[in-house]
């Protein structure tokens, strides 16, 4: 059975919420840049958002905000959204970024969107979401595109059309958004609204992997392993789920394990495919039980113990890869 995976969020424009999963709804948020001095964001944001811009307090942030700033306005339809103070509520980011998206901002549009798609603040009406969906993407918003892909693929809120996905996809990872490079990659592989072509997904899943993108890396070592698209190769195999493994991803940290566990692509190190599993069960990631057990019978009391100590060392492991959403700066 084929393992690799796509990435079912809608996303927003502000950082990856891969914390904060809310009505079955994960969302991306992904910082804008000020586009002038005045502009800057609110200390908590900024910090959440991992932007070295300009910070201001939450007063000089309001009044810009009142006297039109969208930048300030989406920061703070951001904060509210997030609830990052007693006065933030998720009407207050409905209103927020109704203002900015109004007036033409296109990250304001993408979060608004996702608003009206998860009924946040606002009854739940696709046609909205849809909407401003386009209108950001008439910006050429590679956010609004990937979420455009994302609805035909799934079907929400519009017929699922995989043509249609696969378009949207493609502009979003022409636009160097690493998730939308996987989702076309997945397309690719599985012969979704275009006929199946291995050596197209893996180009699109290794642009995704160099980008940083946990999913992409995964999806990446799986079709070395397999030698699918690529040359097989159980030492890039290794590597590409080793860095996925090291960012937390449950799937890697399984089939990192297996390579392990067999000395495949690396020397073969029991205890710390114990540790790999081990971290994935944790996680909730139940696939990694039959084979913890089985290493569980041949290691002996003190590397079991070895092992256990390496897994508590492991990063936390990410979820949320099943979810649909993501918001924008």
């Amino acid at each position: 059975m084929n393992q690799r995976r796509y990435q079912p969020r809608l996303k927003n424009v502000a950082f990856c919420w891969t914390v904060f999963v809310l009505c079955g709804l994960a969302i991306r948020v992904q910082a804008a840049t000020p586009n002038s001095t005045a502009q800057c964001s609110l200390a908590v944001v900024s910090k959440l958002l991992a932007n070295s811009g300009k910070v201001c307090d939450a007063e000089t942030v309001l009044r810009l905000a009142r006297q039109g700033q969208v930048y300030q306005q989406n920061q703070l339809g951001i904060a509210s959204a997030l609830a990052l103070a007693p006065d933030y509520n998720i009407n207050e980011a409905l209103r927020w970024f109704q203002k900015a998206a109004l007036n033409g901002y296109a990250p304001a549009q993408v979060n608004l969107a996702v608003m009206y798609a998860n009924g946040w603040g606002t009854p739940q009406n696709y046609g909205a979401a849809l909407r401003w969906l386009q209108a950001a993407s008439e910006q050429h918003y590679a956010i609004a595109d990937y979420n455009l892909g994302l609805l035909y693929m799934q079907g929400t809120g519009v017929r699922r059309d995989y043509g249609e996905a696969l378009r949207w996809f493609q502009r979003a990872a022409e636009g160097g958004d690493s998730w939308a490079q996987t989702n076309l990659g997945y397309l690719f592989d599985q012969g979704l609204g275009v006929p199946a072509n291995a050596a197209t997904a893996a180009f699109w899943y290794s642009k995704a992997a160099h980008a940083g993108n946990v999913l992409g890396k995964y999806n990446l070592g799986d079709m070395y392993l397999r030698g699918e698209g690529v040359a097989q190769s159980d030492i890039e195999a290794v590597r590409w789920f080793q860095e996925a493994a090291d960012q937390g991803h449950t799937g890697a940290r399984i089939k990192l394990a297996y390579m392990f566990a067999q000395g495949r692509g690396t020397k073969r190190d029991l205890e710390y495919a114990y540790a790999l599993l081990a971290a994935a069960s944790e996680a909730g990631d139940k696939r990694a039980d039959p084979q913890l057990r089985s290493l569980g019978g041949v290691l002996s009391p003190s590397q079991l113990v070895a092992a256990r100590a390496r897994a508590a060392k492991l990063q936390p492991s990410q979820s949320g890869f099943n979810l649909l959403s993501r918001l924008a700066p």
